[in-house]
């Protein structure tokens, strides 16, 4: 497991990890892709074993996730994968709907020329997108995280970071029952565009439409 950074969930290309931060990207992954699945036990034992992580390491990671509301820790009854609570949705998306097009706009006005390479390469990976979950879900998460990067604000980058987790976790569960949703992660070429063009009132607001496009989406599929 020591690839959780090529996964759907969108953490770019292979780079030199601490041990704390392969174990959090990995145990990260298992709860996104929904393998350890809303309400499951996380057991340290069978996990550190099955990832081929350390202890402290795991501990570490346990700790971190609970900050960010993906796993919840009982005492003297253990920690548990934080169920998906539908109703919580449409607060999500109220947050996001704030902070994306602020994201956004920062990105297109702070981004690096390097920064803004890098926004055009995905570009061209959104246009060219494969229908597999684990493809479109993977280019979702590599376009929104990557634009959080560029906003060159760390506070902003965590915030919607976690926010963005806790949508793809709902995402994930209604994966099959959404229409078109090539469609929705192939809104992000315009957008990825209005950055590197540097267009921030542009890129803000094709952001919020997106996220008011995935809510819509998501509520018609409740």
């Amino acid at each position: 497991m020591s690839e959780a950074v090529n996964s759907p969930s969108g953490d770019g290309s292979p780079r030199n990890l601490s041990q704390a931060e392969r174990a959090y990207l990995t145990l990260r992954e298992e709860i996104l892709s929904l393998r350890l699945e809303p309400g499951s036990p996380v057991q340290e034992e069978a996990l550190t074993r099955e990832l081929d992580l350390g202890r402290t390491p795991f501990r570490e990671a346990v700790k971190r996730l609970a900050a960010e509301s993906l796993v919840a820790i009982y005492p003297r009854r253990g920690t548990f994968v934080t169920e998906v609570n539908i109703t919580d949705h449409a607060l999500i998306a109220d947050v996001r709907r704030r902070l994306e097009g602020h994201a956004a706009r920062r990105a297109a006005e702070r981004a690096t020329e390097a920064e803004r390479a890098e926004l055009g390469e995905l570009a061209g990976a959104v246009e060219h997108l494969p229908e597999e979950r684990d493809a479109v879900m993977g280019v979702d998460a590599r376009v929104h995280r990557t634009l959080y990067r560029c906003t060159h604000n760390g506070y902003l980058e965590n915030t919607l970071g976690q926010y963005y987790n806790l949508a793809l976790r709902i995402w994930g569960l209604f994966f099959d029952r959404l229409p078109d949703v090539t469609g929705h992660v192939t809104e992000h070429a315009e957008l990825l565009k209005a950055v590197v063009s540097g267009d921030g009132e542009r890129a803000d607001r094709i952001a919020v439409e997106h996220v008011d496009h995935f809510e819509s989406a998501i509520r018609r599929a409740i």
